[in-house]
Parts: structure tokens; C-alpha cells; sequence
């Protein structure tokens, strides 16, 4: 079972047709799906989508009256899929942005790796239909992150895409007292990657090659981002893996 996480803030335009957009690419692969979705306190017509969609998708709606953010959204994505699980070993959890800005037809690529035997494939988006000051902090993320937060191997750990093993996010959240996610947006992001990598047995990473950030409800502020992943570099304290990152 792939248990397909997003999280969706105002996101009415698009999270329909991302939706519909996987439930096409895993089916034409007759892989078993469920998706999860947070409506994170959304003030427009969000909830309406996802209620139209519910009710012809295999699909949970976990809804925030008040906005609870990216972090405790995505979280709650995953403890959740890590609960409904009875076979954390065999199953997953992908996590997909809302907005169209990764094209889901990246999922077969990270299940191919996943059925391989990798507990965390990571998507690197490098390029794509970007504004310049996103591409820049996108490729000096890893330096940013740094020492708090290194896997070393990965080019970028900021995409929001990714797939984990149950059983390996089992572990993340048995060691982890507190939240597991502490950032907010791209340190999140990275900061579910460097947690997973840490009780990763293999890793893999896999190019996303269709990145557009046109239709982003909230457009990323370079400057601020890269501040956000530099603070959070010298905040955290996640250990560097000792797995080695396999490519394609």
C-alpha cells in the first residue's frame, strides 16, 4: 500500500487535479493507494474539492479548522499512515505538494525504488520553470542545512517529495519525544529527509525533471527561505547517515 501525503493550504485550483493526476499514474501500474489529505485551515474553496474528490477517490480528509501549518500537517499525515498500517515493512508513505509545482508522474520512479529494497527515495528537482532566486537556494540548501542537518550524496532535500518505508518512519517516531518535524516549509522538508536517512538501511534518489512553480498559492520568498534554512542548520541536531545515497 502507497499512502500518498499532502498537505493543502488554499489550494483549490490545483489539489483536485493532483489528485486525480496519481490516482491515473498508480493505477495504470495497479499498485494499491490510499491518500491522505491534511486541509490545512484552508479559507477557500479547498474543502469543497477535496469533499468532490473524497467521494470518488480511496481517500481521508484529516481537516484544521485553524491553520496548524505545513510541519504539524504533514506529521499528522504520517503518524497516521504509520497507524493504519498492518504491514509497515511492505507499505509507504509518498509525500506530494498541493500545487501542481512536481508533476506526479514521478511517483512510478520512486515505487520502482522503493520495491527494490530503498526505505527512503528522495526526489532532487535542480531544475525546472523556477524563479532564479528559488533555483540558487534550492542548490545551496544542503550548505545551508549544515552542520545540524547533512546527508551527504543528496544534491537536494528541499523538494517535498518523497517516499518512506513505514517501518523505517516507525522508528523515527519511536525515537523522536518530541514533534518530529521542529521547522516550518523547505526546513521541513529537509528535516523529514535527514530523519529518515538517519534509520534508512538504502537510499535512493531519483531526478524530478518536471518542476514548474507557476501555480503556487504561496510564492517562495528567496531570501527569507534561505535565512529560515540556514538558522535551522545551526538549530537542529539530526546525526549524517552512514548510508550511502544510490542513484539510477
Amino acid at each position: 500500500m502507497i499512502y500518498v501525503c499532502v498537505v493543502a493550504h488554499n489550494n483549490a485550483p490545483t489539489v483536485g487535479l493532483v489528485l486525480w493526476k496519481v490516482r491515473k499514474v498508480l493505477s495504470e501500474h495497479k499498485w494499491e493507494y490510499h491518500f491522505l489529505v491534511a486541509d490545512d485551515g484552508s479559507t477557500d474553496e479547498t474543502p469543497d474539492r477535496l469533499d468532490l474528490y473524497q467521494r470518488a477517490l480511496p481517500m481521508t480528509v484529516l481537516r484544521n479548522e485553524a491553520r496548524s501549518g505545513y510541519a504539524a500537517s504533514m506529521e499528522g499525515l504520517l503518524r497516521d499512515a504509520v497507524n493504519r498500517s498492518d504491514r509497515p515493512k511492505r507499505d509507504a508513505a509518498a509525500t506530494l505538494p498541493a500545487d501542481f509545482g512536481v508533476s506526479p508522474a514521478v511517483l512510478p520512479d520512486l515505487v520502482k525504488r522503493f520495491a527494490s529494497g530503498a526505505d527512503l527515495v528522495v526526489g532532487e528537482a535542480l531544475g525546472g520553470a523556477r524563479p532564479m532566486g528559488e533555483r540558487i537556494v534550492q542548490r545551496w540548501a544542503p550548505w545551508l542545512l549544515r552542520p545540524g542537518l547533512n546527508v551527504p550524496g543528496l544534491r537536494d532535500v528541499t523538494s517535498g517529495v518523497c517516499l518512506v518505508r513505514l517501518s523505517t518512519l516507525k522508528h523515527c517516531f519511536r525515537q523522536q519525544s518530541s514533534p518530529l518535524l521542529e521547522t516550518e516549509g523547505w526546513c521541513a522538508n529537509a528535516e523529514l529527509v535527514a530523519r529518515a536517512a538517519v534509520r534508512a538501511r538504502q537510499i535512493a534518489a531519483v531526478p524530478l525533471s518536471e518542476v514548474d512553480s507557476s501555480s503556487r498559492a504561496e510564492p517562495i520568498q528567496a531570501w527569507t527561505t534561505a535565512l529560515a534554512l540556514y538558522r535551522a542548520g545551526r538549530r537542529l541536531r539530526i546525526p549524517a547517515p552512514d548510508t550511502p545515497v544510490q542513484r539510477a
